[in-house]
């Protein structure tokens, strides 16, 4: 998802679960912030590098493709991006164990690992709030995609075909990938930018949805495509639905990390909006544009009767930085560094619990006495030996 969802959209959906406008504020900043918090920033703040919940196209460039170098990436997308639906699925034909391990980090909504995420969110700060949204959102967006190179799994063909809405349905129109990051999208002719092909393996290239372009990313866009971890057989995507359900499943499991609920039940949705509000969020999801900023955000303040201050990823970076050592926990930062150390604890222990090597060896940081950042370190002293 692009920023216009996980920051605007997402301070919408807090408004409606019932914080505050400051908590708002704090949980949609640290959902966007997600996208932003990479090895180069966090060694700006001297914070740890194993809180990193994103990779840089120039750290991807100069990024290690070895055993190490994968399980880093592995650990990163399928933590925060592409959350793994099921652990322990069965691919739909006899395969090697390299290719299944693989398989099962395939990511889809309304998997076990996603209530352990909300779960894990439960009496915590505004920020692991704020992170979780992001992963909750990312596993609509992101469905049929690992967080892990594979040509196998991620790969795509020339077949892929927009489905734009028309008065008898939809026209299909064939779609076009090129390779220039510096020309933008250009959805009035079906042109979209994706990752150059690449037959091995292991290229960055094939992480993610690199060959699928930024489509994933648009709340707008249907299309249909044959993915090669299904033998290239159709599906398609329906992202304005995906987009319906990703909104109003945040607004649920935010009411429930405010105490409205009990528990956190996968596949429920908040079904008591205002009906004029759902028009708009339809509306809004359903407008074929790149950037839907100023909509949600014209939302977002109506909801609140606030102004709603844009991102800016170095606001909190200046009190991180000069804070001593024993208070950087307690900083805005401190904070979100703990909710993403966390989170990152649980699903690699995950991965490396069902059997599987590709986000390399894990230990329970929860069980171990994970006090905080300085606790963390001897833990990872811990993991290595």
């Amino acid at each position: 998802m692009n920023s216009d969802f996980h920051y605007y959209a997402t301070y919408c959906a807090a408004q409606l679960a019932g914080y505050s406008h400051d908590e708002c504020l704090a949980i949609a900043y640290c959902d966007c912030f997600t996208d932003m918090c990479s090895k180069t920033l966090l060694s700006k703040l001297n914070a740890p590098a194993a809180a990193a919940t994103t990779q840089l196209h120039l750290e991807m460039v100069d990024m290690r493709t070895d055993i190490i170098g994968l399980q880093d990436i592995t650990r990163i997308w399928s933590s925060f991006h592409f959350l793994p639906y099921d652990l322990y699925a069965e691919p739909p034909k006899r395969c090697s164990k390299k290719y299944k391990n693989k398989y099962r980090l395939i990511c889809n909504p309304n998997g076990e690992l996603l209530k352990e995420t909300v779960c894990l969110a439960k009496d915590k700060s505004p920020q692991a709030v704020g992170l979780a949204m992001h992963v909750l959102a990312d596993t609509w967006a992101h469905r049929y995609f690992a967080g892990t190179p594979s040509l196998v799994i991620n790969n795509t063909n020339r077949y892929f075909y927009e489905l734009i809405p028309s008065e008898n349905g939809y026209t299909e129109k064939k779609i076009t990938f090129r390779h220039s990051t510096t020309t933008p999208d250009d959805p009035d002719n079906s042109i979209y930018t994706a990752s150059l092909f690449s037959n091995s393996e292991k290229s960055i290239m094939n992480l993610g949805h690199g060959r699928a372009g930024h489509l994933p990313d648009y709340s707008f866009i249907r299309y249909k495509y044959l993915p090669a971890w299904g033998n290239y057989e159709e599906i398609l995507k329906d992202n304005p639905s995906d987009y319906h359900y990703a909104f109003y499943q945040m607004v649920y499991a935010m009411k429930f990390l405010r105490g409205a609920y009990d528990s956190f039940e996968t596949d429920t949705y908040d079904t008591e909006v205002d009906e004029n509000i759902q028009k708009e969020v339809e509306r809004i999801i359903n407008t074929r544009q790149l950037n839907s900023d100023n909509d949600w955000k014209a939302l977002g303040e109506k909801l609140s009767g606030c102004e709603i201050e844009p991102f800016d990823v170095e606001k909190y970076q200046w009190e991180y930085a000069e804070a001593d050592k024993n208070s950087k926990d307690d900083t805005f930062l401190g904070k979100f560094i703990l909710a993403a150390l966390a989170q990152k604890s649980m699903v690699t222990n995950k991965i490396y619990s069902s059997g599987s090597r590709l986000a390399g060896y894990s230990i329970d940081y929860g069980d171990k006495g994970f006090k905080g950042i300085r606790a963390f370190k001897s833990l990872v002293r811990e993991e290595e030996v």
